[in-house]
């Protein structure tokens, strides 16, 4: 990179013409290296957050598939096979990166690949074994959008802004009235066991993302991946065969074709471009991204399930999305009409 310190004695200083036009020319070269730089940096940051918003859509998707697969697999059994499809179609397609795995490579993706599991594990438990309501636990799990920043900033040193912090406040809000119906017509039931998994499936979750910042710097995200889907099946498989009895797993057409649209496109591509979009994405703006999976919930459950749209959810949407706007503006729109 060129040096636009004028601070010595350049040679306009000492009236030399020629070498002070290469130097002036050495100062503009700078500027538009700066601005490619500025410009492609840029470019990445927003692929990144259309990557993480197209995980949200696929998850959103995925909530109605899972609530017809229940009834057909066990929930650790249901997620050995999304984890172990996942990376068994990865491994083919990227096989010429698996020899750069390293010891540094499999405790990093180890790591990230237990609070995946464990946070999916807590989560679907808590609703198909522990007592937990669908509409509380899905607004409980969320709760992740307001642990992140905080979590972060114990972890990394990373202290959220007031941007940060009440955007993850608007987007619990919002998820709240979007989960509004439910959470009255469960009003009467007091917190269950279920409710406990909600709440600590959320703080697993939200330690996935910070973990996921944290130790994949200056690691192949793609690697991350697979290594990631491999250590979550093991964990999923021992726990299956150990707690769960899978003696009534009811295979047939459509619930093959569930596990392989869990496993290939909400399991492996979605962890796919999380992983890669994290890594150009601060954790906080991650993760009210991420929270835009309960919008698309709703609306897939809409259009395929023919639930209705009440004036809550609608007011949810609306604060979710004034919530990505101050975490990803800064509300520096408004500082620039008023300059």
């Amino acid at each position: 990179m060129y040096n636009a310190d004028l601070s010595y004695n350049t040679p306009f200083q000492k009236g030399k013409l020629v070498p002070g036009l290469f130097e002036a020319f050495c100062i503009c070269r700078f500027t538009d290296d700066a601005k490619e730089f500025i410009l492609t940096n840029t470019k990445i940051n927003v692929l990144s957050r259309l990557a993480l918003l197209i995980v949200a859509i696929v998850w959103g998707s995925s909530l109605v598939v899972v609530s017809e697969t229940t009834d057909f697999f066990k929930p650790n059994f249901l997620l050995g096979l999304r984890f172990s499809i996942a990376c068994f179609l990865l491994c083919p397609v990227f096989y010429k990166k698996l020899k750069l795995i390293d010891k540094g490579y499999l405790i990093n993706g180890g790591i990230v690949g237990f609070f995946l599991f464990i946070a999916y594990s807590s989560q679907t438990f808590g609703v198909t074994t522990a007592g937990g309501l669908p509409g509380r636990s899905a607004f409980l799990s969320a709760s992740y959008c307001v642990i992140v920043p905080f979590l972060g900033w114990l972890v990394n040193r990373i202290r959220p802004d007031r941007y940060n912090a009440s955007a993850a406040v608007l987007c619990i809000l919002g998820i709240g009235l979007v989960s509004f119906k439910d959470l009255v017509l469960s009003s009467s039931v007091g917190i269950t066991l279920g409710d406990l998994y909600a709440l600590l499936s959320g703080l697993l979750f939200a330690s996935h993302i910070v973990s996921i910042t944290r130790l994949s710097k200056r690691k192949d995200p793609i690697l991350m991946t697979i290594i990631q889907f491999g250590s979550a099946a093991i964990f999923s498989w021992l726990v299956t065969l150990i707690f769960e009895d899978n003696s009534a797993i009811v295979w047939s057409y459509s619930s093959i074709g569930s596990v392989l649209y869990l496993a290939a496109i909400c399991t492996g591509l979605a962890l796919l471009l999380q992983n890669i979009g994290q890594k150009h994405t601060d954790a906080s703006s991650a993760a009210i991204i991420l929270g835009l999976e309960s919008i698309f919930g709703i609306i897939f459950s809409v259009i395929f399930k023919g639930e209705t749209l009440d004036v809550y959810s609608v007011f949810g949407f609306i604060l979710i999305f004034i919530a990505i706007i101050i975490s990803e503006t800064k509300l520096s729109f408004l500082k620039k009409e008023k300059a």
